[in-house]
């Protein structure tokens, strides 16, 4: 994408905004596009410019009482794919963010093939099983009717597909799209250009610091014939010991060092202005960031166990993360789950 060297203060009307909670729509006012999703849709019109779709960039600043906006003029028009700085294109008052409540969900990807192998996977790319893609189907049948703004994958196929399988079960039949901000050319060949197809999108981001922790000399061999080789208590250490690497790989310590820089930065901002999401990851890059949600100690950590396919949900309400267990069911209310807001959200799906 090619941006005209310059900046300007302007006044502009909104072309379209994705209001907090699910809508859409041309909402003419800023202050009602406050906790909008994940992307903001400004028209300008001139003549000079050729195309007046304007992109609303990190250096935007907004005021709510002149709504006058610095932006970043662009000849295309591009909504949704500056996703690491979308905190800042409507962030929230005070008194609003106090009152907002923001679901997450963590879900451990479904069996994959070596998996069911008994194999050292790592940063290994591969796919589900069968099973893998009944699990990642179940798993979103059981989070169906949970609002959900934004997705976020590992760089790896097998946590894709089972947010993608996943996807396929929730209500808002919103089809997912992955953003794709590898390089200039490839956010131009995928940008969406139609604002009423944007608003049945939801955008999933891919990042390899959510990948599985690498388990360098490792990968690749059965984890049982790898315990008599070298001994079950050298093995242990490898597996689930918080600071002790496998042989030219990772540490659990190294692993939620990346993970986590990445949730606090990219991931948690979302959840502070309103937004909902769905992290669809692995077993020691979910660990890392439960590590950091419930506050765990390095003992503690290692001893926790995730199942594949199993959703987790987290409430985040007034700076504080809040778990609240795991999904029972599409069709069941669960005690684990329901807030009052999320029972109120429930009952206007289908």
């Amino acid at each position: 994408m090619t941006s005209l060297a310059f900046h300007q203060a302007i006044d502009v009307n909104w072309a379209c905004g994705y209001g907090g909670g699910g809508g859409g729509g041309g909402g003419k006012d800023f202050a009602s596009l406050q906790g909008c999703h994940y992307c903001l849709c400004l028209r300008y019109t001139s003549k000079s410019f050729g195309n007046d779709k304007l992109l609303l960039r990190k250096e935007c600043t907004g005021s709510i009482k002149t709504k006058k906006f610095l932006i970043c003029v662009s000849n295309s028009c591009s909504p949704g794919l500056n996703l690491s700085s979308a905190s800042s294109l409507s962030e929230p008052d005070d008194s609003r963010r106090k009152e907002s409540e923001s679901v997450l969900i963590l879900i451990r990807h479904g069996e994959s093939m070596w998996n069911e192998k008994n194999l050292f996977t790592g940063c290994v790319d591969v796919p589900l099983t069968e099973r893998g893609v009944e699990e990642a189907i179940e798993a979103g049948k059981r989070i169906s009717k949970m609002p959900l703004d934004i997705v976020y994958t590992s760089a790896l196929i097998r946590s894709q597909m089972t947010a993608m399988l996943a996807l396929t079960e929730h209500h808002c039949m919103k089809v997912p799209i992955i953003i794709h901000n590898e390089n200039e050319q490839a956010r131009i060949w995928s940008q969406i250009c139609s604002e009423d197809t944007e608003r049945q999108t939801i955008p999933v981001v891919k990042a390899w610091q959510l990948n599985e922790r690498m388990y360098g000399d490792l990968q690749g061999f059965n984890k049982q014939k790898t315990a008599e080789q070298y001994g079950k208590d050298q093995v242990q250490k490898w597996r689930r010991s918080y600071d002790v690497r496998p042989p030219n790989g990772e540490s659990l310590e190294m692993c939620l060092q990346r993970a986590v820089t990445f949730f606090k930065e990219q991931i948690e901002p979302q959840l502070v202005i309103g937004r909902h999401v769905m992290v669809v990851a692995h077993a020691n890059s979910l660990r890392s960031m439960i590590m950091y949600l419930d506050k765990l100690t390095s003992q503690e950590v290692i001893d926790l166990e995730l199942s594949t396919g199993v959703p987790m949900l987290y409430i985040y309400k007034e700076g504080k993360f809040i778990r609240r267990g795991s999904p029972l069911g599409s069709t069941e209310a669960g005690v684990y789950a329901y807030t009052e807001s999320l029972a109120l959200y429930k009952k206007t799906v289908r």
